[in-house]
């Protein structure tokens, strides 16, 4: 269940940093804060709508299952089930494949790099691994019984 904390914790943090996104985005927020100068050439290039939405959008409602999701399986009705655990797994592969294909394009098409596009990267690849982790663990509890 530790595996669910964190990843309701790392949630959080990733719903942050794509709403400060998309709220930049949608002309909420005037400046981009960002150390490099590829921020606001990531999130104005072609590649920052994707079917007609702010990628950042994706990102927001993304988060904010797997924040549910987590937050779900820690109720004391789904501790002993495996379920949410699977759930998050395979919602953060579906996040973890969008978001390498959106660093994919920000190193070999765009040719510029968004620090807050590659945190949102880094905490979906650690939420997935540890969601990955916790099925594992799941797998080899339910072998032992």
């Amino acid at each position: 269940m530790k595996h669910l904390m964190a990843v309701s914790v790392l949630s959080l943090l990733g719903i942050f940093v794509a709403l400060y996104l998309l709220l930049w985005k949608i002309g909420v927020l005037g400046d981009l804060s960002c150390t490099t100068d590829g921020c606001e050439t990531v999130q104005t290039s072609a590649y920052s709508d994707f079917l007609g939405v702010p990628v950042a959008l994706y990102g927001v409602v993304g988060f904010a299952a797997l924040f549910v999701v987590s937050l779900l399986g820690l109720q004391p009705r789904w501790l002993e089930r495996r379920e949410p655990t699977i759930l998050v797994t395979a919602l953060s592969g579906i996040g973890l494949a969008f978001s390498a294909y959106l660093t994919y394009l920000e190193a070999w098409v765009i040719h510029a790099w968004c620090q807050w596009c590659v945190a949102s990267a880094v905490i979906i690849a650690v939420i997935f691994a540890l969601s990955l982790l916790g099925s594992l663990i799941w797998q080899n509890s339910e072998t032992e019984a």
